[in-house]
């Protein structure tokens, strides 16, 4: 069960952001998933497929590639790497033209071939430095 579920995280990863099929999500997330990690949770497929879509408005090059998977049980741990170029105001902040690359990891609870919950963290700090719409004071 752990490779398949392993499966359908390499399939979400792909399909929902690398090739934008948002008809993927229904497939895969049950409507009453809660999304941890994106601020606030989205529970169920239109709140993610919003966050999914302002995201893929303010990075549409983006591209995601899998690092690392590790599935245990009905878990499945990924560590993953974005790249992209903002072109659009998803984020709340007119594009900046600037391209970024930033990291992060998710945890997926599958249940019947599909996700009921996941957990994410990356970078956003970073992201938001690259694109120039945060700078930090120089190191002392």
């Amino acid at each position: 069960m752990s490779e398949q579920n392993k499966a359908l995280v390499q399939s979400w990863f792909e399909e929902v952001w690398n090739k934008r099929r948002v008809a993927a999500i229904d497939e895969m997330l049950i409507d009453e998933a809660i999304v941890h990690g994106l601020d606030p949770a989205p529970a169920g497929n239109d709140r993610f497929k919003q966050f999914h879509a302002a995201f893929c408005n303010a990075l549409p090059d983006l591209s995601v590639r899998l690092e690392a998977s590790v599935a245990e049980g009905d878990l499945v741990a990924v560590r993953w790497n974005v790249r992209g170029t903002h072109r659009g105001d998803g984020l709340g902040f007119a594009a900046t033209g600037k391209t970024t690359q930033f990291t992060g990891m998710s945890f997926f609870k599958v249940k019947g071939g599909k996700f009921v919950e996941g957990w994410n963290n990356f970078d956003q700090l970073g992201m938001l430095q690259q694109v120039g719409i945060v700078t930090l004071p120089p190191a002392t």
